[in-house]
């Protein structure tokens, strides 16, 4: 059995509040108002109500979990199903730059739901969401850059890490951590070929590992066994879906590295493979004064991540397929100053100016970025223009990153404009959700987040 995995299963048994640094728990927070602002504003936008009908079809008509989008409930299992799907639509969910995992799109709606049927505390779901990101992250890792190319990280780690965050709710010890883990992971799927169709993909990915972890766990509790080595067994995750694992990264100085703390918050509504050459971008044109009529053509320079990814969309056909397309996240930057959801929605597939600028920009593979990469994301591209200038723009630091974080006040006004898009929320109960959250460490029952 690896020792690796051991160790990881030692640490998310014995992990308590009282081990968890001031800005840790103040970071889970944080990390929670993002993920509740991210879904709730997909409410009504498709294909979450494929979810919620779905949800209504098959599960209880009510339950003890909230439905966040249309304030209904249901079972455990089908919240998080519902809650993983809308949370990861708009693309404004956080993501852990080194392990290219989004967590709080699958931590979150499964260890909220487990905590309400469970009737736990906000200081329960702290823990717990601390013990699904410190494995999720690691875990993530441990897979390596090549994992990535194929699958969806956020798919296949993602249930695992909602699995643990659940497990670590009911208690598990080390033991029944071995056995989540392969129950979690022999059902870990998700497959990147979804983008080249604009397919609706990505949203069931999410839901499915959010719910799937709860499933591992709940059936964990039962008495289910899973395998024991399912990481790094010869007929294991590494084996089967990575090229290039790291073994090491699984038990990467536990306790004293909180990975949680290193989580970026998405500043555009775009794949945050874009962000960093939008930034850099974006500064580019401040410092130099030129508009997007004074740009003939633009250069990203990237990591092969990027391109594996962005390089399957030519030419968007869905708002949210638009989200990975690297020509029209500059153009709205370049012809709007801003690559937000209100952009996307009203001028990234109508706006000519957009597709005419898109022609424009092109990506190149640079072995700066790509050799920074995953730990450093940095944006640096070429800009020539109308008069035959050549410009550089770089940015070592994208918005939202640990380096260049979003303050509480910016987290909120991010909060307010999500609810406002999907008026999910009035102006007052987005109010009364904020003061919630900001006193999630204290709250004795978690009904009120609904």
């Amino acid at each position: 059995m690896g020792q690796n995995s051991l160790k990881l299963a030692l640490f998310l048994e014995v992990l308590n509040y009282e081990q968890l640094p001031n800005h840790v728990i103040e970071r889970t927070e944080e990390l929670f108002l993002d993920w509740l602002g991210s879904a709730l504003a997909s409410k009504e936008a498709h294909p979450i109500p494929l979810f919620e009908r779905y949800a209504d079809y098959m599960g209880p008509l009510s339950g003890p979990a909230s439905i966040l989008v249309n304030q209904k409930s249901s079972s455990a299992y089908f919240a998080a199903l519902v809650n993983g799907a809308s949370s990861h639509l708009v693309e404004q969910d956080d993501l852990h730059n080194s392990s290219v995992l989004h967590p709080a799109t699958v931590v979150f709606p499964a260890v909220l739901a487990a905590a309400q049927d469970l009737k736990k505390s906000g200081r329960d779901l702290v823990v717990a969401s601390v013990a699904g990101y410190e494995a999720g992250i690691r875990i993530g890792e441990f897979l390596g850059r090549s994992h990535y190319r194929i699958f969806h990280t956020t798919a296949t780690v993602g249930t695992i890490a909602a699995a643990v965050a659940v497990g670590k709710l009911m208690n598990f010890d080390q033991s029944q951590f071995l056995n989540l883990f392969g129950n979690a992971g022999t059902q870990a799927a998700g497959l990147w070929e979804f983008l080249k169709d604009a397919a609706d993909s990505k949203q069931l990915h999410t839901g499915k590992a959010a719910a799937d972890g709860l499933l591992a766990a709940y059936m964990t509790r039962e008495g289910l066994t899973g395998a024991q080595d399912i990481l790094e067994g010869d007929q294991g995750m590494a084996a089967g879906m990575s090229i290039d694992p790291v073994p090491e990264q699984l038990s990467d100085r536990l306790g004293e590295r909180w990975a949680l703390a290193e989580t970026s918050f998405k500043f555009h509504a775009s794949c945050r493979h874009t962000h960093p050459a939008a930034d850099a971008l974006l500064e580019l044109m401040k410092s130099s004064g030129i508009n997007a009529d004074d740009i003939q053509s633009v250069t990203a320079h990237v990591h092969q991540g990027a391109i594996d990814v962005l390089g399957r969309v030519d030419v968007p056909r869905t708002v949210h397929q638009a989200k990975f397309s690297m020509g029209t996240v500059l153009g709205l930057i370049a012809l709007y100053g801003n690559a937000g959801l209100n952009e996307f929605h009203n001028f990234a597939l109508t706006d000519p100016r957009i597709g005419e600028f898109r022609e424009k920009v092109r990506m190149e593979l640079d072995s700066e970025v790509d050799n920074a990469y995953p730990n450093k994301w940095l944006g640096r591209v070429s800009v020539t223009t109308s008069g035959g200038h050549t410009l550089t723009g770089k940015i070592d630091d994208p918005k939202g990153d640990p380096t260049n974080t979003l303050s509480r006040g910016e987290l909120e006004d991010k909060f307010r404009r999500l609810t406002e898009f999907s008026r999910a929320r009035n102006a007052s109960e987005t109010t009364a959700l904020i003061d919630l959250v900001w006193n999630l460490r204290h709250l004795k029952s978690l009904d009120g987040l609904k």
